[in-house]
């Protein structure tokens, strides 16, 4: 048996418990729902929730800037300083309208170690930097922990929409685990290069440009294979669209705490602009959140909040390859029908000018909302916690209540 089908039939047992006890307290429609959308490979936020008031963004990236609102292909004006990528005109921009999505720009981690392992780690982890080695909980298992501790209250059915349990949801908390989809990944197409050579068969060139094309070859391969490792067997921004129906069913109906990741950001070479490499993840996963939106329902959907983020965020200047390297400040999304009316339809958080003097290390944007503060507000908001509950979930944190509902 292949390691990835074990996995899909080991993860049917707990899920089958899950279920068994979801339907025995099945969530109201007005009990509040939470989905973390955890984006693995850090994606270029940069490109979704566009600096269009920033010169210096388009000095910065000549030939992958998302062009100013009004041009050809240019950004969805969201405000006087911010654009949206416009890939997510028919997805995110109608929730953004009627106030359903917000963004925290200079987001992320104090973590400088620009890795994607070690830092989709210590997130999912939740504690201080320099936290005990051997605190091995996740924070979203401590917020259940928490949650279902609560005399009086129904008891939380949480779910990790994924093939392993993610370390975000290990501990003691029980918490079942299943992966909704399983789509492959294609190989680096070489067909082109192959024809090439060809025509330099038989002459002088050829041995030089065989290669040309296997040193090529090789390299892509790594840089393809470190990509992907990025993503750690997360679905695709694709397999996310197709499974999101069937992820928003499960949490209508069953439960009310959600993980699901999805995987494919880690554009290094050829990210593309208005369109391209990247362009096409975003519309794959704009429009799967906007399916998830309308398959929870009206009422499910005013009390569901979707969180979307990301270990880090990339380079703020483009690469030699038109592509962006590891960052650190990133943007966040915030989706839901019960957004707060001075956050829904609009940025919100600490922000500064977008500006080469305000470059983090002069490369990428600075965190200014650290992750721990941003959700603790927004769960203590959500179910009403207590600065000491708030405290078992994100030890140390300074909670930033951003007003999110």
């Amino acid at each position: 048996m292949q390691r990835r089908h074990f996995l899909s039939a080991a993860a049917s047992v707990p899920l089958a418990f899950s279920l068994a006890r979801a339907r025995a307290a099945a969530p109201r429609s007005d009990t509040p729902r939470f989905l973390l959308v955890f984006l693995r490979g850090a994606y270029d936020s940069n490109s979704l929730l566009v600096p269009t008031h920033s010169d210096f963004y388009y000095a910065a990236r000549p030939t992958i800037a998302i062009a100013r609102p009004g041009e050809a292909n240019g950004a969805l004006p969201l405000d006087t300083r911010w654009g949206l990528h416009p890939a997510m005109e028919g997805s995110i921009l109608p929730l953004w309208q009627s106030k359903q999505a917000c963004f925290v720009p200079f987001a992320g981690t104090d973590d400088l170690s620009r890795s994607h392992f070690e830092t989709q780690d210590s997130m999912e982890l939740g504690q201080p930097l320099d936290a005990h080695p051997g605190a091995r909980s996740g924070f979203m298992n401590r917020l259940a922990q928490v949650l279902q501790g609560r005399s009086g209250m129904a008891p939380m059915a949480p779910m990790a929409f994924t093939a392993q349990l993610p370390l975000c949801m290990r501990g003691p908390a029980r918490i079942a685990n299943t992966a909704l989809a399983d789509v492959g990944k294609g190989d680096v197409d070489a067909n082109r290069s192959r024809a090439i050579a060809a025509m330099y068969a038989g002459t002088a060139l050829a041995p030089a440009v065989n290669e040309g094309f296997a040193v090529r070859e090789a390299v892509l391969r790594g840089m393809q294979e470190e990509m992907d490792k990025a993503g750690r067997d997360a679905i695709s921004a694709k397999g996310f669209g197709l499974v999101a129906q069937r992820m928003a069913s499960l949490m209508r109906e069953q439960f009310d705490l959600g993980f699901v990741d999805v995987g494919g950001w880690d554009t290094h070479v050829n990210q593309g602009g208005a369109s391209g490499n990247l362009a096409n993840r975003l519309d794959d996963l704009g429009r799967g959140l906007a399916a998830f939106a309308q398959e929870m329902g009206p009422e499910p959907w005013r009390h569901t909040v979707v969180a979307v983020i990301s270990e880090f965020g990339r380079t703020f200047r483009e690469n030699g390859n038109k592509g962006t390297d590891h960052g650190h400040g990133t943007a966040y999304w915030l989706l839901g029908g019960g957004l707060a009316a001075q956050a829904g339809g609009r940025v919100v958080g600490e922000q500064v000018e977008v500006s080469e003097a305000n470059l983090f290390q002069n490369r990428d944007y600075p965190v200014l909302n650290d992750y721990r503060s941003v959700l603790g507000g927004l769960f203590a908001r959500m179910y009403g916690l207590a600065p000491a509950q708030l405290g078992q979930i994100f030890p140390q944190a300074s909670i930033k209540d951003l007003r999110l509902v």
